[in-house]
């Protein structure tokens, strides 16, 4: 394996499944230490623990919501207390609500707002205090920031389009510390929320240029990239690994 993260700490928040599982393991596999957080899958947080520490690498699973700023703080400085340091923030978990704009209420937008735009704010403030010069902050949108094919995505739409302008905003804050801050936003992905095999994934298929779902190690590929030494000099930019759904 290419352990060009020995040495790294890595926190990927919303990594018991999907795409924050996949992303866990591959920074495992490339060396790096790794903790994430999970909601409520305790079975499947504790299979990723021991995916993580097949690698070789220290695991820690950490029982945080999202949806709740005290525990997103929490997360981070426990994580930077129990490894001594923290390098690599992946800002993965997210809140998926999907309607009629008429028919979504205060509290899904709260909600919404909370997890997607929020969460990631809050940890990323909170891990610039742990981190050295040149670390790493992965924020995971949506292809939806760009492209709407699809009726009840406002709101979603939304919340991912803010991540826009934070990656952008922490990029120019930190870069002076060369701390690099990105976001991935990942097209059509097969995982329990978006199956490939799902009565819709073909009509889902067909707005991609490659005509097939990403898998969640296609999406973790990219995030490996952002997280390592090869990408000092790339900052601020939205990178998405889509299939071509947004050309």
């Amino acid at each position: 394996m290419d352990r060009v993260l020995d040495g790294k700490v890595a926190l990927v928040t919303g990594g018991s499944r999907g795409i924050g599982a996949a992303v866990a393991i591959r920074l495992a596999g490339d060396g790096a230490d790794v903790a994430f957080t999970y909601r409520q899958d305790a079975e499947h947080a504790a299979q990723v623990v021991e995916q993580i520490k097949a690698t070789g690498r220290r695991a820690l699973a950490i029982r945080a919501d999202s949806a709740d700023a005290d525990a997103v703080t929490g997360a981070v400085d426990g994580v930077a207390g129990e490894f001594g340091r923290l390098d690599i923030l992946v800002n993965n978990a997210g809140l998926f609500v999907v309607a009629p704009v008429e028919n979504l209420g205060p509290d899904d937008f709260d909600g919404t707002v909370a997890v997607n735009i929020r969460a990631p704010f809050v940890a990323a403030q909170a891990a610039v205090r742990h981190m050295v010069d040149g670390g790493r902050i992965i924020n995971i949108g949506s292809n939806v920031a760009e492209r709407v094919p699809f009726p009840g995505f406002s709101l979603y739409s939304m919340s991912k389009t803010a991540l826009i302008g934070l990656t952008k905003g922490l990029g120019r804050d930190l870069g002076p510390r060369g701390i690099t801050v990105n976001l991935v936003n990942p097209g059509p992905t097969d995982t329990d929320s978006n199956p490939a095999d799902s009565p819709a994934a073909d009509t889902i298929r067909g707005f991609t240029a490659l005509n097939r779902y990403a898998t969640p190690a296609d999406i973790a590929a990219a995030v490996a990239f952002l997280a390592r030494d090869d990408s000092r000099y790339v900052t601020g930019a939205s990178v998405n690994v889509d299939g071509g759904f947004t050309i």
